[in-house]
């Protein structure tokens, strides 16, 4: 796989391989023995979920060479599971020293805040948040990135601020695809939806994304292609997998507190319910029951707020189902 193709003086001459032996490759771990590094850099990074997906672990030859998050906390974590290359600058007030130089990198990725967006927020409309993309764009411009990987809720999707991350992008020399994927289709037990929009400067990213999904419904069935260029999965995919198949293994919880053990076995703590949780747990038994259900059969446990509540929120105090993805409001 010629990936040196991205460095090369002439971008618009990279044409990508087949999707899915790429990810045979990065997975057999030859894209780590190829020598190739990419520099990263990750916005909004939180404690580095999408970074983590960059890494070695999963195969992946990227160098982290800033981060940047204005929690401090988070900031602290990042660099507690990477290079200490998290800084905690407001990233507009950041863009505006003359004295600050982006570095250079390959990739940008980044989340910014998605809370202008939610549903759970009812005062998006002009919330100021929904245009922290333009500080991102600009470390895309000035980092001379190639690709750019930017994820959000669904609900980004056909939006104004859409429209504008599009064009502006576009002005910049990005050709930019998007889509809403679900975390179920490519492996994770979570039906957890998110909105992404990957720009590259040197290739039509329609040509690779949405990605083939590597697991499928197992209600609906796997639907091949005649074609494999244009299939829908990859030609090995497995049904979702459930919570059974994540948790099935764990031993009890212990304790109420992080253990001083080997991951997973430190996060594998109990809580203190109170005497009401308690009864509102019994109220609700079955698998797939939640806060409608507890209404219904024990309004007297049930809270005001969740009464006036009538819609949305179904996840609320839901009981997950063993032999399905865990649910995840969008």
């Amino acid at each position: 796989m010629d990936v040196a193709g991205i460095h090369s003086k002439d971008r618009r001459d990279f044409h990508p391989f087949d999707e899915e032996s790429v990810m045979r490759l990065r997975l057999s771990g030859a894209a780590l023995s190829s020598g190739i590094r990419f520099r990263l850099i990750d916005l909004f990074c939180g404690a580095g979920g999408l970074t983590l997906g960059f890494t070695k672990a999963f195969g992946h030859v990227f160098n982290s060479v800033w981060a940047n998050d204005i929690n401090s906390f988070a900031a602290a974590t990042y660099n507690k599971n990477f290079d200490h290359t998290c800084t905690t600058n407001d990233i507009n007030s950041l863009l505006s020293d003359p004295n600050f130089s982006v570095p250079k990198a390959d990739v940008v990725i980044g989340g910014p805040p998605c809370q202008g967006f939610s549903l759970l927020n009812k005062n998006r409309e002009g919330d100021p948040r929904k245009q922290l993309w333009r500080p991102y764009l600009e470390v895309v411009r000035r980092s001379n990135a190639g690709i750019f990987v930017m994820e959000n809720v669904p609900q980004l999707l056909g939006s104004y601020e859409h429209e504008e991350i599009v064009e502006t992008a576009e002005s910049i020399g990005f050709r930019v695809a998007w889509g809403k994927l679900s975390a179920a289709d490519y492996g994770v037990p979570q039906t957890r939806c998110r909105a992404f929009i990957l720009g590259c400067s040197f290739a039509d990213p329609k040509k690779v994304f949405p990605p083939k999904k590597t697991h499928f419904n197992p209600k609906n069935g796997c639907k091949p292609s005649l074609f494999r260029e244009h299939a829908e999965y990859v030609s090995d995919a497995a049904p979702w997998r459930t919570v059974r198949d994540a948790i099935f293994d764990l031993e009890a919880p212990k304790g109420t507190e992080i253990r001083k053990e080997s991951a997973p076995k430190d996060l594998q703590f109990g809580r203190n319910p109170t005497p009401k949780s308690l009864l509102r747990y019994q109220a609700i038994p079955k698998e797939g029951m939640n806060r409608y259900d507890l209404q219904r059969l024990a309004p007297e446990l049930t809270p005001e707020c969740w009464i006036r509540k009538t819609s949305g929120g179904t996840d609320l105090f839901g009981r997950l189902w063993w032999d399905r993805p865990m649910f995840q409001r969008t």
